[in-house]
């Protein structure tokens, strides 16, 4: 991980809260108390993502989101806004944030915006085949098609999006944890049984024994692996 992540924010005892959840999932965190501040480090500094609250001193967020847009950074913006102001989102969008969250917001749900964000900018170097074969399973990414024997394989979104990232690691051992964040964009170890049913799910559809899997292969106590 190590990202590195601007927290643009006046109220105190928010700002060092999301400071030290920040640094417990292992980011490297700067601070900016106000508008004037935060778009200078932004602007000077290498950063991977900007936290930025709209009601700041000095400058709002809104002028600190144009600026930064306008000196030509591409850095993820996500805008913190108050419940309920749907023009501020709407604004904050268009002037060039990526997303946004609601005050008061529940930080597991920060967290997980905050991971999509950072993924979404840092793409793989190598892009995936456009088809891959697994035995009988023939997989076209690019048009989203899977047949088994030369017969179409119905798959959900979910389960095509599943089957890719145990194609992106194979051999590896993936635990529900990192399954649920990657597949989902969510940190949430209660939901791990989601994990558990689309895996059922997909053996039910490519596996010739789904009882006894060759593909998604369990790994007791610890997760999943791919043998594709």
């Amino acid at each position: 991980m190590n990202e590195s992540i601007l927290l643009i924010e006046d109220e105190e005892s928010l700002r060092m809260t999301l400071e030290d959840r920040l640094r417990s999932e292992g980011y490297r965190v700067d601070q900016a108390v106000d508008g004037a501040e935060g778009l200078e480090k932004a602007t000077t500094l290498p950063f991977d993502l900007l936290i930025l609250d709209l009601m700041l001193p000095q400058r709002n967020g809104f002028d600190v989101c144009r600026e930064i847009r306008q000196a030509g950074l591409a850095t993820p913006i996500l805008i913190l806004t108050a419940r309920g102001q749907t023009v501020d989102k709407v604004v904050g969008l268009k002037l060039g944030a990526d997303d946004y969250v609601t005050k008061p917001f529940e930080m597991a749900e920060l967290m997980a915006r905050i991971e999509v964000l950072l993924r979404r900018s840092h793409p793989k170097a190598e892009a995936a085949p456009e088809f891959q074969e697994f035995g009988d399973i023939r997989v076209d990414w690019e048009g989203t098609e899977v047949t088994r024997h030369g017969a179409t394989v119905a798959l959900s979104a979910r389960e095509f999006q599943l089957l890719r990232y145990f194609a992106e690691h194979p051999g590896k051992t993936l635990s529900r944890a990192d399954i649920l964040r990657e597949v989902w964009g969510y940190k949430a170890e209660t939901f791990t049984r989601t994990v558990d049913v689309h895996v059922a799910s997909l053996r039910q559809k490519l596996e010739n024994d789904p009882r006894k899997p060759n593909l998604i292969m369990t790994v007791q106590g610890l997760g999943y692996k791919f043998s594709g």
